[in-house]
């Protein structure tokens, strides 16, 4: 089912204040920044061999890692794993009983097909399944 991990998302008040510790210290190569609109959330990604790492910040109070910071402060927000055919895979997954946030994929920064699993499916770890288009970071 799972071809690899393909990120883990951070979640940070200021990717400007953060990303020098990523790039400098640990010298990961920067990729480039994003906005999803549709989660308000802009992206920093960042190479970490075959796995990137995603700085998440909220573009507002009403989103997602906004809710996330100010519950859970800075830190891991969910681990992405990448798969084939997601749509299908969340079928076999709700058949199997496993808790869903999302039961249809949506698209995700870089153009990817993301969906959710709720976190009481893995002990509280937040999933994301994303199945790349051709081309995507």
């Amino acid at each position: 089912m799972v071809k690899k991990v393909d990120h883990i998302g951070i979640a940070v008040h200021s990717i400007e204040t953060v990303i020098p510790f990523y790039t400098d210290v640990l010298h990961l190569s920067f990729i480039g920044f994003e906005e999803v609109p549709t989660q308000q959330v802009k992206v920093a990604f960042l190479s970490a061999g075959d796995t990137k790492i995603e700085l998440l910040e909220p573009m507002s109070d009403e989103s997602a890692i906004a809710k996330f910071l100010k519950k859970k402060g800075e830190g891991i927000h969910h681990i992405g794993f990448e798969v084939d055919h997601l749509a299908a895979k969340l079928s076999e997954l709700k058949e199997q009983g496993v808790p869903l946030i999302d039961e249809i994929p949506r698209i995700g920064a870089a153009n990817a097909k993301i969906a959710f699993l709720h976190p009481i499916a893995a002990n509280h770890v937040l999933i994301e399944l994303c199945e790349k288009q051709r081309g995507d970071l």
